[in-house]
């Protein structure tokens, strides 16, 4: 079942801590306007996986621009994700991408913002992503919607 951490009183926001990519960014960071945390139950109420995104209107190519204030956003950019159990992180992008579809319509891109790592890069290829675009530390690959 997908979900949201939406608040600091989030049964889940202690979770954020175990972040393997980007452990750095504050949770004030990942929560707010055109910011969302999704989190992938299991049915025992468990995490299986946890992604943070960002909405904005352009492709980031580093970490000072994932968190821009942006009016129009038409880019949704997964920036970090991590799982508990084998295929919950690609459950949890296919299903984060889907509810994004249906409530937000305005989102025409879905990209990442991912270390240049083997890892990365696998885990997106495998699940239908194609690399848009090498930046000096980072790597943006590209779901096609």
């Amino acid at each position: 079942m997908l979900t949201f951490i939406r608040s600091l009183t989030d049964n889940f926001i202690d979770m954020l801590s175990q972040d393997p990519v980007r452990p750095h960014i504050p949770v004030a960071l990942r929560m707010g306007p055109n910011r969302d945390i999704f989190v992938l139950k299991g049915e025992d109420g468990n995490p299986r996986a946890i992604t943070c995104t960002s909405y904005q209107s352009s492709v980031p190519t580093d970490e000072d621009e994932l968190f821009a204030q942006v009016e129009q956003p038409d880019v949704v950019v997964f920036y970090t994700i991590w799982s508990y159990a084998p295929g919950a992180g690609r459950d949890l992008i296919f299903d984060a991408v889907r509810h994004i579809k249906e409530t937000r319509p305005e989102i025409k891109r879905f990209v990442t913002l991912s270390p240049p790592t083997e890892m990365a890069r696998k885990f997106h290829i495998k699940n239908g992503a194609v690399c848009f675009r090498q930046n000096p530390a980072t790597v943006n690959y590209e779901y096609l919607a």
